[in-house]
């Protein structure tokens, strides 16, 4: 995403060439990266960690699409986790060596290349049940999404490697940096190639890949006139929108509230959490917050249910 790129290549491409400018550039980045790296890690990890409690202990992990939002959490967490670091290295230097500087800056190539390739999955996903539905029953099962799932983060880690590889530790005037640094004899294909790579694989496939399905969906869903594919087809749109909003903003913290939250029968299991977990230690004299909910959300889980969660979104 656009601020993740803006993280990475804030935090780790410091060049000391020009000393006054470079030094402004660092005093900017100490002050305004730390807080920001907080705050994206306080709402990215308390959203994400939600959905990966609800899909687990309540939702059971019953669908393909429950099995992709599981791993989008994970991809965003991978990324998360690592923010601590960047923050420090943003107002100091570098201090946690270099087998550090390469394990996180993979980790965050692998965050940022699985978090898009999920958010195509469950894109392809929502496109499948809704206008090839026959073929959907057949396709759309847990097995096939564990094991997408499992192609997915194998590219994903290929795709990461050359961040781990070429990102190392090296004194640059005063200070340690953790950046890239390419073979001298083809420094300029390299940074071209991964540019290149980035942007294909980061931006135009799932950019095309995306129009191409919710323009099908919408095409199918236009032609059926009852009110509530009506109502679908305002759902989808906005979906669609909210999407490419996650690509270019911050999709740690966007996407459990685009995926998840808006789900209504996803509503209900968070719902369910806060009333059995956090409110009973709040008010343990509230009897409106012993109720037993979650059994009726759970006894009425049915096929027909899962689709009305795949065309809200879910």
């Amino acid at each position: 995403t656009a601020l993740n790129q803006f993280i990475l290549t804030t935090t780790q491409n410091y060049s000391y060439d020009d000393p006054c400018q470079k030094a402004d550039v660092k005093k900017f980045a100490s002050r305004f990266l730390p807080p920001l790296y907080s705050l994206v890690l306080i709402f990215g990890l308390l959203g994400n960690a939600l959905v990966v409690l609800i899909l687990i202990k309540y939702k059971k992990l019953r669908s393909m699409t429950d099995i992709y939002l599981l791993n989008l959490a994970i991809s965003d967490l991978l990324f998360i986790l690592s923010l601590p670091f960047w923050a420090y290295y943003a107002a100091r230097e570098w201090d946690f060596g270099n087998a550090m500087c390469k394990i996180l800056s993979g980790v965050y190539y692998a965050g940022f290349y699985s978090g898009i390739f999920f958010i195509i999955l469950l894109t392809i996903d929502r496109y499948l049940a809704i206008v090839h539905a026959v073929f959907a029953l057949k396709a759309r099962t847990v097995t096939y999404g564990i094991l997408t799932s499992v192609v997915i983060w194998v590219i994903a880690i290929l795709a990461s490697l050359p961040g781990f590889i070429f990102h190392s530790v090296q004194k640059e005037g005063p200070h340690w940096t953790c950046s890239s640094h390419y073979p001298s004899n083809y420094e300029k294909e390299w940074r071209q190639f991964l540019i290149l790579k980035m942007n294909i694989l980061g931006l135009v496939i799932p950019f095309v890949i995306m129009i191409f399905c919710y323009i099908e969906i919408i095409k199918i869903l236009l032609r059926r006139r009852n009110e509530k594919k009506h109502k679908a087809v305002s759902s989808q749109l906005e979906l669609a929108i909210q999407v490419t909003e996650a690509i270019a903003m911050i999709h740690c913290c966007i996407n459990p509230v685009i995926y998840a939250f808006i789900g209504e029968k996803f509503r209900k299991y968070l719902y369910t959490f806060f009333q059995k977990h956090i409110a009973v230690y709040l008010c343990k004299h509230c009897p409106a917050l012993h109720g037993d909910k979650l059994e009726r959300v759970s006894s009425t889980y049915t096929p027909s249910t899962a689709e009305h969660d795949i065309s809200i979104g879910l």
